[in-house]
């Protein structure tokens, strides 16, 4: 910019110098104008130019400033999209967790639900063999010496402590019928009623969990009553109160056995179904 402008006053010293010579005084006046004129045109264009270069600084500033709030915008950015994906990942983590939990719960309602049905079948049985065997008791009190030569009132008074410890296994009351059946067959071994109450000893404490007392009186069943019709159900009891200890091969042994000596009896179906459930 220094070169233009010693270039320009050169050009108007010598066009002064040379106009002096040639030209008259009102040209010469009118030069001078004009060279004021150009001087003020030169003037105001590197103000413009000055101008033009505090504001391109400016706007340099502020693209920079751009640059960096985009940069920080950038950043926080992509810490949001982590902290998202954590979040996301850890809520993940826990719905599976939900759903396997719920899994788990659903998998024992239904054995719990397997269980009952198989409970209330077996007392649905129970209750048919009762009416039957009291029926019988009262039609033929002479068909057996061994189980009625007590006196009338003693069988009045076993079958009204059968009854009682009944009602309590009815209503759910296990741990009071447990002791009440016990009692009954201390009083009363040769019961035609005596298979019967210790058969729902076992029940009993199947209904309360206690598997492993469940599976000795069950076997009690078979051991003191071979011949009463219901040690192919105390086998079906025992077999299922294995599997709930998850002695899955005592429980297949317990139900194989009652399929091969009790072949005809309902709880033989049963026990198929039971021993293909195993199996699986």
């Amino acid at each position: 910019m220094s070169t233009t402008r010693l270039l320009i006053s050169c050009l108007l010293l010598l066009a002064s110098g040379w106009l002096s010579a040639c030209v008259n005084p009102q040209q010469v006046e009118l030069l001078e104008r004009e060279q004021r004129r150009l001087r003020s045109d030169v003037n105001s264009l590197h103000t413009d130019v000055d101008n033009f270069r505090a504001m391109l600084a400016d706007t340099r500033a502020n693209i920079q400033q751009m640059q960096r709030d985009l940069s920080a915008i950038k950043e926080r950015i992509d810490e949001t999209r982590v902290q998202v994906g954590r979040q996301l990942g850890q809520t993940s983590k826990e719905g599976d967790q939900r759903v396997k939990n719920l899994e788990d719960r659903l998998a024992k309602l239904e054995q719990d639900a397997n269980a009952q049905s198989e409970l209330i079948k077996s007392r649905e049985d129970e209750l048919k063999q009762l009416r039957d065997s009291l029926q019988q008791a009262a039609q033929k009190p002479e068909a057996d010496n061994s189980y009625v030569d007590l006196s009338l009132a003693e069988s009045e008074s076993a079958r009204k402590d059968f009854e009682t410890a009944w009602r309590l296994f009815e209503k759910k009351d296990y741990r009071n019928a447990i002791g009440r059946f016990r009692d009954f067959l201390k009083r009363n071994p040769k019961s035609r009623l005596a298979p019967t109450a210790q058969f729902s000893i076992g029940e009993s404490h199947f209904a309360l969990k206690e598997f492993d007392k469940a599976i000795v009186e069950f076997d009690e069943v078979r051991r003191k009553y071979p011949q009463s019709d219901k040690v192919a159900g105390a086998l079906l009891r025992q077999g299922s109160a294995f599997a709930e200890l998850g002695e899955k091969l005592n429980a297949r042994l317990v139900l194989q056995e009652l399929v091969e000596k009790y072949p005809q009896s309902p709880e033989a179906g049963r026990a198929k179904q039971r021993l293909k459930a195993l199996e699986s």
